[in-house]
């Protein structure tokens, strides 16, 4: 198993996306920390409930894992949030919660986790950022730009930290099947299911990605496997442009 005796941290593990990467870790022999804003349905050793946008919260992550696993190897920020239009259709709600969660959030973690990591002689971090934010994408400008500082801040950490033997990655999926994208769908007046059977066929690969598919690369990132790969951004978007 490749992670066996490794301790990890995953943030947003409620949701589709990181509770398969729980799931898998745990498969392969990890002890997880979950953090979700309600983890009480979460299968994880620990299970850290807070709300992201509190800085306290954000910051206490790392050391509270650390101290509940007996030490940290693995920290996955995996939490994320979607607004949709252009910025003139931005409200302030909007882009703090867009800011606060999906970069101010991980740059807390990474800043307190990060030294217990080096503390015990390396690790790994994989930060979820998206294709979104490696290429422009049109009526999501401040998810976009959101995504975009994640990644930038994952290629600078990746390079301030190596030396440390701390393996700072991150993963850019395109549309995964999950419920937030389900949420977006309804919201919007879609049908869900009839939604993302019409994006799949946009897909070179004919069909949209599942959570286990975006997984699976972080999981390589955090393995061992990845040991050489340091600020690197992966995209997983079979095959699909940003549109």
């Amino acid at each position: 198993m490749r992670f066996k005796g490794k301790r990890a941290l995953v943030t947003g593990a409620a949701g589709g996306i990181g509770k398969v990467i729980s799931q898998m870790l745990r498969a392969e022999g990890a002890r997880v920390a979950a953090a979700d804003r309600n983890c009480d349905a979460v299968d994880a050793e620990v299970r850290i409930s807070g709300n992201l946008l509190d800085p306290a919260y954000a910051d206490a992550l790392p050391r509270t894992a650390a101290k509940a696993l007996g030490g940290l190897d693995i920290i996955i920020n995996n939490a994320g949030v979607i607004t949709r239009g252009p910025v003139t259709e931005t409200s302030d709600q909007d882009w703090a919660l867009s800011i606060g969660v999906n970069v101010e959030a991980p740059f807390r973690i990474c800043r307190a986790g990060i030294p217990l990591l080096a503390e015990a002689g390396g690790g790994a971090i994989v930060n979820i950022a998206s294709c979104w934010g490696v290429h422009p994408g049109p009526n999501h400008a401040v998810y976009c730009m959101t995504k975009a500082a994640i990644a930038s801040l994952t290629q600078c950490m990746g390079r301030d930290h190596a030396h440390q033997g701390i393996h700072i990655n991150a993963v850019c999926p395109n549309e995964v099947d999950t419920p937030m994208l389900r949420t977006g769908f309804e919201k919007r007046g879609f049908d869900p299911a009839t939604a993302i059977a019409e994006l799949g066929r946009t897909v070179p690969l004919g069909r949209v990605a599942r959570p286990d598919d975006i997984a699976d690369v972080v999981l390589f990132l955090a393995s061992d496997a990845a040991r050489y790969m340091c600020g690197s951004l992966v995209e997983v978007n079979g095959g699909k442009p940003v549109s």
